[in-house]
């Protein structure tokens, strides 16, 4: 893999960019829903650091570990664990 497509931050500089990360232009149309997206979310009141970071524990986990790891993870570190909603729409079980 290229370096420059590896993590997070590879998508957040080729949108800045307009450059999606095959080297492809990003449509302008996509470009300004995103931000326009972006902007209402950098508005949104938050409520505390927790959720947010289970939220991304769960959603990008669920991309990488089994359901029985990460909800083993998630409850080790002290996290409520795996939702049946949540295990329905990432691992399609009830």
């Amino acid at each position: 893999m290229i370096p420059e497509t590896l993590g997070a931050d590879a998508v957040d500089v080729a949108i800045a960019q307009g450059i999606d990360l095959d080297g492809t232009p990003i449509p302008a149309s996509r470009l300004a829903l995103y931000h326009e997206v972006m902007a209402l979310e950098a508005n949104r009141q938050r409520s505390g650091v927790t959720n947010t970071m289970r939220s991304r524990i769960v959603r990008i986990g669920a991309k990488h570990l089994p359901l029985e790891t990460l909800n083993e993870k998630l409850v080790a570190a002290d996290f409520a664990p795996l939702k049946p909603k949540e295990i329905a729409f990432y691992y399609g079980e009830k």
